[in-house]
């Protein structure tokens, strides 16, 4: 179905399809039309959350492991043009992540001190600093935010939201990597249906 096609249905329709049901109706074309935005509104919902992480997540990974050099990290991030990777263990079960942020920090750049570093700090924890080492594991983020391949998309552009993340790495029931999904899959998805 056309996504712009209850803005393009007119009053002289609705009362057609008012007349064409042979039944007393006591509802105006305005009121009508609410009614079937609402309802539209409602099945584009209900055809999203039918997505699940699975159907849009990319199975081919690029992902590194902590004792990887962290050149060995930026050069994938640069010449693979994506801002962030997994970072998984011996056995592939994700770690942590390692973020253009992350790198930047080790060099100097400060990550934006958010509300809650500042709270935190008000009660005694100190503000994220610098980070230091040559080593993947000496400035990725851990742990990760993961999702299973079972949730719907919904949940997990909600949770990419709170997080303020641009990717999910998607793991199976022992934790090891399986794929990835970012905002823009979701978009994408969204578009399809």
């Amino acid at each position: 179905m056309d996504n712009n096609i209850h803005e393009e249905i007119s009053d002289e329709d609705l009362i057609a399809a008012l007349k064409e049901t042979k039944t007393y109706c006591d509802i105006s074309t305005e009121d009508l039309k609410k009614i079937y935005a609402t309802a539209f509104k409602h099945a584009k919902s209900r055809i999203v959350s039918k997505i699940r992480v699975r159907d849009v997540m990319n199975e081919k990974v690029v992902a590194v492991q902590k004792f990887d050099d962290i050149n060995k990290a930026a050069m994938i991030l640069s010449e693979g043009n994506i801002s962030g990777l997994p970072v998984v263990d011996k056995e592939n079960r994700v770690i942590g992540i390692i973020s253009e942020a992350d790198v930047l920090s080790m060099m100097g750049a400060r990550r934006g001190h958010t509300f809650k570093d500042i709270i935190n700090h008000l009660f005694g924890e100190p503000m994220p600093e610098r980070r230091m080492g040559d080593l993947v594991g000496d400035i990725m983020t851990a742990p990760a935010v993961t999702i299973r391949p079972d949730v719907d998309i919904s949940e997990a552009a909600k949770l990419m939201d709170e997080k303020r993340i641009r990717r999910l790495p998607v793991i199976d029931g022992d934790s090891r990597l399986i794929g990835i999904i970012s905002r823009r899959d979701i978009v994408r998805a969204i578009i399809r249906k």
